[in-house]
């Protein structure tokens, strides 16, 4: 006889206050969930943390004394540990698709679809001009589907993110841009020890990344770090980073303090902590008008490059080279025209491209660099000024005015960020610091997850199974795991027992915390109670077949079916309660959850 336990504190609270929608999503954590509650991307920065992984990097000889190192230092010795072990992944496959019905109605009693068509790129956003140029349903993939289609983007937690080196075709780790934004979030606070309090995660419709208010900032950009110098440098890597900064609207920005969200009234950041970051940001985003920074400029907009000759005396002899073969050359040489490597460059440049007499309707460079060079500081008026009075190259002349445009724009962006002006709504602080332990920490968000619900929420991130209720990961698992449906919708319920017991024995999350259902099946292994979730999951999508229990008993797993019978798995995970998951035909795609004694 099942005798059935009292909800736990925390399930009361959920059911309580119909969170369920959120709970669920911090399992599964997609890019419209991540949009309509903000605070699951501080809770997953906080599972993160609080994982072994990066805690086990942080023993790598490769961090020795990193603590005494400068903060440049620190960055790039992070950024580098994690270049070599990911490689961005953002295809369709691995977290599957879905409507844009099925989302709209989930959220339908949050969402205001006018400003959702503003803020997201696959609900009719069209911010950045270059993706819609390309067609960006063309773009990834989607132009194979009706335009209701969408895919999940799910945000990997650590261990999925490590997991992808079992997947066919990887060997080493993968994520989309919002697991690498919180994947650095996390690294920096374990490795380089920077406070979370200066760490400000920022998302826009088409692009996640981090802004960290030290220094001069510096942005991650998935794998990779841009600071302020590689900002201006125009290369063809700085001009990637800049782009979702220039053209799109920022959405969300989070900290620790809490978030601001560009479709809510009300934001949870420390207004004060918003401000600063605002202004370091701003900071970030303009220089002033240089030599160099003209040069970077006309880097990445090479059509200006044909206005300019640079003259060179090469034993007593006069020559002149136009500045676009200058630049053709630097792109594969180690040197730069725009640094005190500008010689070297140059005596790489082959002979014929040289002309002994001043070529034809051309600036010449170096008048016009010496004038900025004497000037000191100049703005770009005075600059655009000394060229139309002192330009004689009849062509250039007509480009002057389009092109200071441009650097306007170039040395000084505006973000769009979220207006300041809302309701400030004051939450529980957390308050952990780079010196803690990996258990101070923990113990510490125990501590306070009755009063600070984005602790509580990491520790749904996290898959805390014994201290969370377990409703909202069975949701997120039977309603939100298409790919491994799909993966065995022409195989016979005995066959898909087969092949799912045959699968790796060990769990992608140490202890008693566990795996979505395509998580298990993306990665081809899963400990027993994962894989009883995962074969339920296809006797739910498959079969329509919700007449079934799942339970433990001395470290089985057993789930039970009238029609089908009996399904065992071998389970070493440590459950605290044995519980029993009871599902009957009368419900559509929801579940009961009962913990009981035996």
């Amino acid at each position: 006889m099942f005798i059935f336990g009292s909800l736990t504190k925390c399930m009361e609270k959920i059911i309580k206050e119909n969170n369920i929608e959120k709970y669920s999503s911090a399992f599964t954590l997609s890019d419209m969930e991540i949009f309509i509650y903000p605070e699951l991307l501080q809770a997953l920065v906080l599972a993160n943390i609080m994982s072994p992984i990066i805690w086990e990097w942080k023993k790598d000889p490769w961090f020795c004394d990193i603590e005494n190192k400068s903060f440049n230092y620190k960055l790039n010795r992070v950024k580098q540990y994690i270049m070599e072990r990911t490689v961005f992944n953002l295809d369709l496959d691995t977290w599957g698709l879905t409507t844009k019905e099925t989302e709209i109605n989930r959220f339908k009693n949050i969402i205001d679809t006018d400003i959702l068509a503003q803020s997201n790129a696959l609900f009719g956003y069209e911010g950045d001009k270059y993706y819609f140029d390309i067609d960006i349903r063309k773009h990834f993939g989607l132009d194979k589907y009706s335009n209701n289609i969408i895919p999940y983007w799910k945000t990997e937690t650590i261990e999925a993110m490590m997991a992808f080196r079992f997947k066919p075709n990887y060997n080493i780790a993968a994520g989309e841009c919002v697991s690498f934004s919180a994947l650095y979030a996390a690294a920096l606070f374990i490795l380089a020890k920077i406070p979370l309090e200066d760490i400000f995660l920022i998302s826009t419709p088409l692009h996640s990344q981090n802004f960290i208010c030290q220094n001069e900032g510096v942005f991650t950009n998935n794998r990779r770090i841009v600071t302020k110098k590689m900002w201006f440098n125009g290369t063809e890597l700085s001009q990637k980073a800049r782009r979702a900064i220039e053209n799109e609207k920022i959405t969300i920005v989070s900290n620790l303090s809490g978030y601001i969200h560009c479709m809510y009234h009300d934001a949870t950041i420390n207004k004060a902590k918003y401000e600063y970051f605002e202004q370091q940001l701003t900071n970030f985003l303009k220089i002033d008008f240089s030599t160099e920074v003209f040069l970077n400029f006309i880097r990445c907009h090479s059509q200006y490059q044909y206005m300019f000759q640079y003259h060179v005396k090469r034993k007593q002899t006069n020559l002149y080279i136009c500045l676009k073969d200058i630049f053709m050359r630097e792109t594969n040489s180690k040197n730069s025209f725009s640094n005190e490597s500008r010689n070297a460059l140059l005596n790489e440049m082959p002979n014929h491209l040289f002309s002994s007499y001043p070529l034809e309707d051309k600036v010449l460079f170096n008048d016009f660099e010496k004038y900025i060079e004497e000037n000191r500081i100049i703005t770009t008026c005075k600059a655009k000024e000394y060229l139309l009075n002192n330009c004689s190259a009849t062509s250039s002349k007509k480009y002057i005015d389009s092109m200071f445009e441009e650097i306007k724009t170039f040395i000084s962006t505006t973000p769009h960020l979220p207006d300041k002006s809302k309701t400030y709504i004051p939450t529980t602080p957390i308050e952990i610091s780079p010196d803690m332990t990996q258990n101070d920490i923990i113990q510490y968000l125990k501590s306070i997850r009755e009063e600070s619900e984005v602790a509580e929420l990491s520790f749904y991130v996290y898959r805390d199974m014994n201290t969370i209720d377990w409703h909202p990961f069975l949701k997120a698992a039977w309603q939100r795991n298409p790919v491994s449906v799909k993966g065995m919708q022409n195989l016979s319920v005995y066959e898909r027992y087969e092949i799912i017991n045959n699968m790796n024995n060990v769990s992608i999350y140490d202890g008693n915390r566990i795996s979505q259902p395509d998580e298990a099946w993306n990665f081809g292994t899963g400990d027993g109670i994962e894989k009883a979730i995962l074969l339920a999951n296809t006797l739910i999508n498959i079969d329509n077949h919700k007449d079934f229990i799942i339970y433990i008993k001395d470290k089985q797993v057993i789930l039970k079916s009238n029609t089908y019978g009996t399904f065992e798995f071998d389970t070493k995970k440590n459950i605290q309660l044995p519980f029993l998951i009871k599902c009957n035909k009368a419900l559509h795609y929801d579940l009961c959850v009962n913990y009981v004694n035996f």
